[in-house]
């Protein structure tokens, strides 16, 4: 490495302070944490600035530091512009007086300091121009040894154009040696490289020169001629160019014998041309003198071309076109001044004139930035120019720049608006140069102080980050970069060869930021110091002071972990809270125990949102990333357990309050809100209101000890149980003060609003175990609290209170049924008393009744809730039954009496069932109902259609009948539809009873078709008599021409009736019955079918059994149903049955 020159003295350390500002110093070791003086330093640099005592006038203090610090480097300026050296890399060029212009403004001078110091400059020496130049290496140039490497060395030199040459006399050909024969300037060269094609050199020459404007730079590559090779070896050398001969003989030979093969032909023209120019070569190489070196290539640059400094690589230029193609050469070129007026520096090194005067520069930009933005890093054009114009014509190595701008950078840091983003590129550039330069002790020395110096000035800013970086957009990222300038410090070399003590960046940001943290909740709390002894003021003061913590617990969680965690891999948030919760709970010890035996209603009502914003501030500990020991406020609910009742006392006065306030202003009419009907009132919106803060209270309690919890759960849910027994009360007076001056109808109308009101209580309490969340609480107290005594404690005590409540919605549901329940028996009645009003049917003697429950119904349904319309309903319509019930048995036996009842039994099915909507069928269809409809639908039929059923049932007894315990009659039975014909042949009848005093009977069989309304013309036919027979063998046929409609009539049957033959009077053998439904022809649908026969037992009715003979019976105007009847009860008698 090759070492920057040294020579910076104390006085320029000065110069990187403004005029009022003293210096920062700081040692050249490691210095001890617990010490930190830099640290108290960084941390109170603005306020410690008062005990510095300065008695002199600040005009006097600014006018000697303007003449002993600005005019130096002023000057130093000047004498750069006036021999200006190279163009710059800014944008654009600037002229002297540009320059001069800028400065002058820059450092604040008057036009007449201005001339006199320039004419001082004008009188000084003028400087040795020189061009520095580095060559650092080459590639790809030529191998001009037989063993294809080159043993390269470059010539160097300034030569000024000759005047036919300027005036373009000269020929544009290459000239050989122009340096190496030229008499006109200095050669300079460097070493020679052996046997390479790609020679690195990194040598650095200074060629001087008086006229830039003239002047050309020259650097010759030369490979250096091996002669001895050559002499001791010449046999070898034309055996060489033997062998070269031979080859083109041969290829002349191939070129004719492949003459027709044109791409053979070309191919071997290129080996044939290669080789001769081999040929040549080695003959020229032959032929050269002893000691000639070979051209390699050459570079020609005009220096007024030319920048300050130049980095490039070059083509090599060849001085003939046979090897165009000569490689490159690195070189780095840089004017520098080589000797400048004794007087000029005043005793500063050029390194400390540059600190001074990039400082000045820098504060003179700042000054006139237009807005309050932190400086960026750059200057305008002029002042970059004049930087690069100082740094190169005094040879101001690229690492020594850096480091210039690295120590002003982060002293101005602490006093000006500088972007962080400026210091980290200075400290990534260091980095970049510190293995390629060797720095000078009193630069490593200083560099080691700026680093140390500004970690500790960074760890103050750290700790004060609440302060100095706000958490809003533009601030957090200039704490992100200020923190990943710090972690970039600590990971460059300088840092930790110039620092080799111990030195962990994440501890000391962690401890920093504990410090932090105590100071600030330190400041906050004498903020929120209480300005008397009052315990209320006490615990405002302590609100206020969590309230604060609990917002900066936020930020850390939320903005501010984000940003040390990416910077320097350090969970600041958990570090924050932990610190935050040991202040925090020692304070709130010290402040609850101020209080003890001092509670009451108004201390704990102050003392809960304290509760709260702690218990908000304890469940943040869910974001801990390590969990060590435990939190100090993990069990903060014990100082706050005297408190407790009083919360509870609080929330359950307070929200009886409510209650009744709302149940005053009740007026007990539905809501009216957009298009979805509500209907209950006010109030039953007020108290779900009102219960749900009594949930929110056990959220925000959060109480931990399980066993407390459920105690606390159990004295809640009783509080809630009360609330609502005390609004069904209030609910219930008020409805009553309501109702004293109101009418029939508005009565009604709020009384169906109450019954909604407690449904919807009963809702809001159904809902209350998902409120409160007992799920969790029995998980909770599983292992402290039985099943049982959870079930019959909580589950039972609103069980007890729904019930309640139940009862109090059926109490005024059956009020309103009963009003109900008298005006549809008051309809019946009326409906049933028109029954001989000739000019009203039926349908017009319901329709009164249907109108008032159609009616009444709708209002009910419109002002109830479904679940208490439904609950209305049911009774409503089992009174009804029983209404119509009642009717059926006062009655007369009028048929129109009982369809009257039956149709309006049906129109009330028909409304409460309302297709549907309302009582399902299952609730309709009770065992009263299906009585009912069964007795009216048997009164409300015909005689003729009484005696059908009769018939009817007649035929279905025959079919269950068993045994033949009154004998048998065997019959053969056809129906011809073509001929409408019925053919009936009796066979015989078996196992009579005896009649007849000798033991037998004298039985013959007699045939009817009955009923005879639907027969009326047909006769009924008879067997012959067999006398003493019990087994009497009859086989007669009978035919009855009837049709086949008459045949499919409802209960149409032959009736067979077994008679004994007596003199005076026939006994009663027996009777049964085949409905000609059954009888082949009738059902089947053949014309001719086959006849079927069919063995009947026969029967003895039973005396009074038949239900139907008994309506036919008292219907006393019927004279056919009278004389059924008596035909009918004459054969009870003669039967035998009981």
């Amino acid at each position: 490495m090759v070492p920057v020159q040294d020579g910076a003295s104390t006085q320029g350390e000065n110069l990187l302070l403004p005029p009022k500002e003293t210096q920062f110093e700081s040692t050249g070791s490691i210095r001890q944490r617990q010490s930190s003086p830099a640290r108290r330093m960084g941390m109170t640099r603005k306020l410690n600035r008062k005990d510095f005592k300065d008695s002199e006038n600040p005009e006097e203090s600014e006018k000697r530091h303007k003449e002993k610090e600005l005019k130096p480097l002023y000057k130093e300026l000047l004498y750069t512009i006036t021999h200006l050296l190279g163009k710059t890399h800014t944008k654009e060029q600037y002229s002297a007086k540009q320059f001069q212009d800028y400065i002058k403004e820059a450092f604040s001078m008057t036009e007449d300091e201005h001339k006199t110091i320039s004419e001082k400059v004008q009188s000084m020496l003028p400087p040795i121009y020189s061009l520095k130049v580095t060559v650092k290496q080459a590639k790809g140039i030529l191998g001009k040894d037989i063993s294809g490497f080159s043993d390269p060395y470059c010539l160097l030199s300034i030569l000024c154009e000759s005047k036919d040459s300027r005036g373009g006399g000269s020929s544009n050909k290459p000239q050989k040696a122009v340096v190496r024969g030229s008499a006109k300037g200095r050669v300079l060269q460097t070493t020679i490289k052996k046997q390479t094609l790609n020679p690195i050199w990194d040598e650095t020459l200074k060629l001087e020169f008086e006229d830039i404007s003239n002047a050309n730079f020259h650097i010759e590559m030369w490979c250096v001629k091996r002669t001895c090779f050559l002499i001791r070896n010449t046999d070898c050398t034309i055996l060489y160019i033997l062998h070269y001969v031979l080859i083109l003989i041969t290829s002349v030979m191939l070129i004719l014998r492949d003459k027709d093969e044109e791409v053979s032909l070309v191919q071997k023209l290129d080996e044939f041309r290669t080789n001769f120019h081999g040929l040549r070569r080695m003959i020229k190489e032959a032929k050269k003198e002893k000691g000639q070196d070979d051209f390699l290539g050459n570079v020609v640059l005009k220096l007024k071309d030319l920048h300050c400094t130049e980095d490039t690589w070059y083509n090599l230029e060849p001085r003939t076109e046979t090897y165009p193609d000569r490689g490159q050469c690195h070189l780095q070129l840089k004017f520098i001044h080589k000797e400048r007026d004794e007087t000029l520096s005043a005793g500063r090194s050029p390194y400390v004139n540059y600190c001074g005067i990039l400082q000045q520069l820098v504060q003179y930009h700042i000054s006139k930035q237009q807005d309050s933005k932190p400086w960026k890093g750059d200057l305008c054009g002029e002042g970059t120019a004049l930087l690069e114009h100082y740094a190169s014509q005094n040879d101001i190595s690229p690492f020594l720049q850096d480091l210039a701008k690295w120590v002003a950078y982060s002293k101005l840091y602490q006093s000006l608006e500088v972007d962080s983003t400026v210091l980290f590129q200075q400290i990534t550039s260091i980095e970049y140069h510190w293995d390629q330069q060797e720095l000078p002790n009193q630069q490593k020395q200083e560099l080691g102080d700026s680093l140390h110096g500004f970690l500790q000035y960074g760890l103050c800013l750290v700790s004060k980050y609440r302060d100095i970086y706000p958490p809003t957009p533009k601030t957090t990222p200039r704490l992100q970069t200020l923190l990943r300038v710090l972690v970039q410090i600590c990971k460059t070399r300088a840092f930790q060869k110039l620092n080799p003590a111990q030195f962990d960046l994440h501890v000391e940001v962690a401890d920093a930021v504990v410090d932090g943290t105590e100071e600030w909740f330190n400041i906050k709390k004498g903020l929120h110091q209480p300005m008397t002894k009052d315990p209320l003021e006490s615990i405002s003061a302590l609100y206020r002071l969590i309230g604060e913590v609990q917002e900066d617990i936020r930020l850390s969680k939320d903005v501010w972990n984000k940003v040390f965690v990416s910077a320097v891999q350090l969970d600041v948030f958990t570090v924050v809270y932990r610190k935050l919760d040991s202040l925090l709970a020692d304070e709130l010890q010290a402040t609850l125990s101020q209080l003890e035996n001092q509670i009451d209603q108004p201390l704990a009502n102050a003392l809960f949102p304290v509760y709260l914003t702690l218990q908000a501030i304890h469940k943040d500990k869910a974001f801990l990333q390590k969990r060590g020991k435990l939190l100090q406020l993990t069990s903060f609910h014990e100082d706050f357990r005297d408190a407790l009742p009083y919360w509870l006392n609080k929330a359950f006065s307070t929200t009886i309050e409510r209650v009744e306030k709302a149940v005053q202003v009740d007026q007990l009419q539905p809501l009216q809100t957009g298009g979805v009907p509500i209907k209950h009132s006010s109030s039953a919106v007020d108290i779900a209101a009102c219960l749900h803060p009594v949930a929110q209270l056990w959220e925000q309690l959060s109480w931990p000890d399980p066993e407390e919890a459920f105690m606390l759960m159990v004295k809640l849910t009783e509080d809630v149980c009360k609330i609502a027994s005390m609004y069904c009360k209030m609910l219930k007076t008020r409805v009553k003060a309501l109702s004293v001056d109101s009418d029939r109808e508005s009565a009604i109308k709020m009384l169906c609003v109450v019954v909604n009101d407690l449904e919807h209580l009963h809702t809001v309490l159904t809902s209350l175990p998902q409120q409160l969340r007992w799920a969790g609480l029995r998980e909770r107290t599983r292992h402290v609290i039985g099943d049982a005594q959870f079930q019959n404690t909580l589950p039972s005590q609103l069980q007890r209170t729904q019930s309640s409540l139940n009862r109090e919605i059926r109490s005024a549901v059956e009020t309103l049924g009963k009003k109900l329940n008298k005006d549809i028996e008051t309809h019946v009645r009326s409906m049933a008393s028109r029954q001989r009003l000739p000019s009203r049917s039926t349908e017009d003697a319901v329709v009164p009744l249907m109108k008032y429950l159609e009616k009444e119904l709708q209002y009910m349904n419109e002002n109830l809730v479904q679940e208490n319309f439904n609950s209305l309903l049911t009774p409503l319509w089992m009174n009804s039954v029983k209404i119509l019930h009642q009717m059926s048995t006062q009655g007369d036996s009028n048929m129109v009496y009982f369809q009257r009842l039956l149709y309006a039994l049906q129109c009330l099915e028909q409304c409460f069932h309302a297709e549907g909507n309302g009582l399902s069928l299952e609730t309709l269809h009770t065992e009263e109902y299906k009585t009912l409809r069964a007795n009216l639908t048997q009164n409300s039929l015909s005689c003729n259609q009484l005696i059908e059923k009769f018939f009817e049932r007649k035929v279905w007894e025959q079919k269950v009948f068993n045994g033949e315990k009154y004998g048998a009659v065997t019959l053969i039975t056809s129906y011809k539809r073509s001929e409408n014909k019925l053919h009936v042949e009796v066979l015989n009848a078996v196992n009579l009873i005896p009649l007849d005093s000798n033991g037998s009977s004298d039985p013959f069989v007699q045939l009817s078709l009955e009923p005879k309304h639907i027969f009326p013309q047909v006769e009924p036919r008879s067997t012959k008599i067999k006398s003493c027979d019990l087994n009497p063998l009859f086989e007669e046929s009978f035919e009855f021409m009837i049709t086949l409609e008459q045949c499919q009539s409802p209960g149409t049957c032959l009736l067979v009736t077994v008679l004994d033959h007596d003199t005076w009077s026939h006994d009663f053998e027996g009777e049964a019955f085949l409905s000609l439904k059954a009888v082949p022809g009738v059902g089947g649908g053949q014309q001719n079918p086959t006849p079927a026969q069919i063995r009947l037992p026969l029967m003895h009715p039973k005396p009074n059994s038949e239900n139907t003979l008994k309506l036919l019976e008292a219907r006393k105007g019927e004279r056919e149903a009278q004389a059924f009847v008596k035909l009918r009860r004459q054969r009870e008698k003669k039967s035998q049955e009981t």
